[in-house]
């Protein structure tokens, strides 16, 4: 029996989730969104996100309902709070008056207290020893040492919600597909490419561009197209990359919505990427990938099927030398599978 829908209860009607985040977030969080509503199927369900989280609310309507732009806080680092719209914010959250508020942001040690000004019925989410907890019968102790998609399963277990498997999605609509071909008919984009993507929100997370160009000039030089993938603000990265090489490159930084880039990415023979959202998009639509970490080995953000997806750690100071043959021996395994 859920702790959220005890016996003779109704279930909520209304139930909001607060993830504002990015896009690999959200990614991982998806398979609780599944469970949730699969558990409510008739509750609506509100995500409250950064503003680009409107497009993957639409995306991913069959589990979420609707969409409300989160205006910051202190101390959460995705965006500058705006602090006379976090006013309004509260005052609309209070008089939407849900029946229930899942915090699924992280640990809670920031926004825990702030979660309890939503004026939720009830709440549930995270919680660290020592801070605050608003309801130790719905809020679970963090489970630090848990891949990020089963950070939120565990507390989806916890509050009595069953599991339907640990699988990231993106759908692909029609559209997306369209618009895809219609990409593949500007650029002259044949079915062998490979998707290239060097940017990374954190600098320290970034493989140098000239290091990527030898990649992808050897990728090149095997028969594949070249496809480098970015936001439009990394751009300039993606440029980098594409003046660095000796062979052409078809550049996509900022050209491609979610939908597009999935369906770019589902047709990919490989993506190299470091470790950012991208990799969660191969992982959703099961390309393979190798993922260059900064760091030691980490179950975190690391791609789970290690058969589709190779991990490369400790990767921002290895030479071309070294991450060439991570590249070349997994796209022939891969392909060796496929075939």
């Amino acid at each position: 029996m859920s702790v959220l829908k005890k016996s003779g209860q109704p279930e909520p009607k209304r139930i909001v989730i607060f993830r504002a985040l990015y896009l690999g977030d959200l990614l991982n969080a998806v398979p609780a969104f599944r469970a949730l509503r699969a558990a409510f199927p008739n509750s609506h369900i509100t995500l409250i996100g950064l503003p680009w989280s409107e497009e993957f609310v639409k995306r991913f309507y069959f589990y979420l309902d609707d969409f409300i732009s989160f205006p910051g806080y202190p101390g959460l680092p995705e965006q500058t709070p705006d602090l006379p719209r976090l006013l309004s914010f509260l005052a609309e959250m209070q008089a939407m008056n849900p029946d229930l508020v899942i915090q699924m942001q992280g640990s809670g040690d920031i926004v825990n207290p702030m979660i309890d000004l939503f004026g939720g019925r009830q709440t549930a989410g995270f919680y660290l020893p020592g801070q605050y907890c608003p309801d130790k019968n719905c809020f679970l102790e963090y489970p630090e040492h848990e891949p990020e998609a089963w950070r939120h399963l565990r507390l989806m277990e916890f509050l009595g919600i069953p599991l339907l498997g640990d699988e990231l999605e993106l759908p692909l609509f029609d559209g997306d597909r369209a618009a895809f071909q219609q990409i593949k008919d500007k650029y002259n984009l044949e079915n062998e490419f490979v998707c290239i993507h060097p940017g990374a929100n954190a600098k320290e997370r970034r493989w140098p561009t000239a290091n990527f160009a030898i990649v992808a000039d050897r990728l090149s030089a095997q028969g594949y197209q070249v496809v480098l993938t970015g936001t439009e603000k990394e751009t300039p990265i993606t440029m980098s990359v594409s003046l660095h090489m000796n062979a052409p490159a078809i550049d996509l930084a900022g050209k491609t919505t979610l939908g597009t880039l999935g369906a770019l990415i589902s047709k990919a023979r490989l993506v190299v990427s470091n470790d950012t959202g991208i990799s969660h998009v191969a992982a959703a639509v099961k390309t393979p990938s190798v993922i260059l970490f900064p760091g030691p080995p980490s179950i975190r953000w690391a791609p789970q099927n290690t058969q589709l997806h190779r991990r490369v750690w400790d990767a921002m100071g290895k030479p071309p030398s070294e991450i060439l043959p991570h590249v070349e021996e997994h796209l022939a395994a891969v392909q060796a599978q496929a075939s």
